[in-house]
């Protein structure tokens, strides 16, 4: 169905994504994993077409959509939720789920009616604003909004932000039920969640797809924790990298000092004496901070 093949994509001076290849059958549940600033999201926008690839090709049901449109990969049948809901507050329920059907003035009932046997809280709520409705309530009626447009690929970004742990199990018992009607391309950070409902998963890091496998491999998989945090320390624990180059940084005996490394925005503390190896970036791109511990 969607399929990528070394995806590079720029946003200025920086490349984010470094020859990004994965594919999402017909039906399924595909989990995209990774820390913050590893390029999950511009994943989705490049997919969408907010941003334009530099190199590699985005194919959709046999058909190129590389460069096309936002509004005509939409029409194609990809839909994203974004990240954070992005409902407009000051419009009731009805009204925003109206506007996921835009492109059909007509016809849209049934699918109203779906979305509501789908969510039946937001059937009680339709005259309500959405602005005042609970974070987990906004998140459904984001998900609602996207199904209006009849997708066959469903894509959201980080759907169990902000929400509390009741609300994050009816949204993944949701996704299991709209797999019926699309196939879903998760980004998450909630592991856990990601892999209870996915049927396969793939792990970034420095722009890179790093590991990937069935949801069940992944679960199991000693070193995903590791993975997901972008940086794996030498160990017991090992796993086959699909697409990594990787550096080497040995850590000295600090004495008094302490250290750190950022990749990609993300901090982590070393401990002198052990090595790490970090995936995809360069030295220039790592940065190095050592400070003094306090007394």
């Amino acid at each position: 169905m969607l399929i990528l093949d070394g995806v590079i994509v720029d946003r200025g001076p920086a490349t984010i994504l470094r020859g990004v290849s994965f594919t999402v059958r017909p039906g399924e549940i595909v989990a995209l994993l990774g820390s913050n600033g590893v390029g999950k999201t511009t994943t989705l926008w490049t997919i969408s077409g907010l941003l334009l690839a530099k190199r590699g090709s985005i194919t959709f049901e046999g058909a190129s959509i590389a460069r096309s449109s936002p509004a005509a990969i939409v029409r194609c049948g990809i839909a994203q939720i974004p990240e954070g809901r992005q409902v407009f507050p000051a419009l009731t329920v009805r009204e925003n789920l109206e506007l996921g059907a835009y492109l059909r003035p007509r016809g849209w009932e049934d699918d109203l009616d779906r979305v509501l046997g789908l969510f039946p809280m937001l059937g009680r709520d339709l005259h309500r604003r959405a602005g005042s409705l609970s974070g987990g309530q906004q998140q459904m009626l984001a998900i609602g909004r996207g199904l209006m447009s009849r997708p066959k690929l469903l894509m959201l970004d980080e759907p169990s932000i902000g929400l509390a742990p009741q609300a994050v199990s009816a949204m993944a018992e949701a996704l299991v039920a709209i797999r019926k009607q699309a196939a879903v391309l998760l980004v998450e950070q909630n592991v856990g969640m990601a892999l209870s409902v996915a049927d396969r998963g793939y792990v970034m890091a420095g722009g890179r797809i790093v590991l990937e496998g069935s949801a069940s491999e992944l679960r199991h998989n000693q070193s995903v924790r590791q993975a997901y945090m972008g940086i794996w320390p030498m160990g017991r624990h090992s796993f086959r990298s699909t697409s990594a180059t990787w550096i080497r940084l040995s850590m000295p005996a600090g004495g008094s000092r302490q250290r750190s490394l950022s990749i990609s925005r993300t901090c982590w503390r070393l401990r002198p004496r052990q090595t790490y190896y970090a995936p995809n970036v360069s030295t220039s791109q790592a940065c190095f901070t050592s400070s003094r511990r306090a007394a």
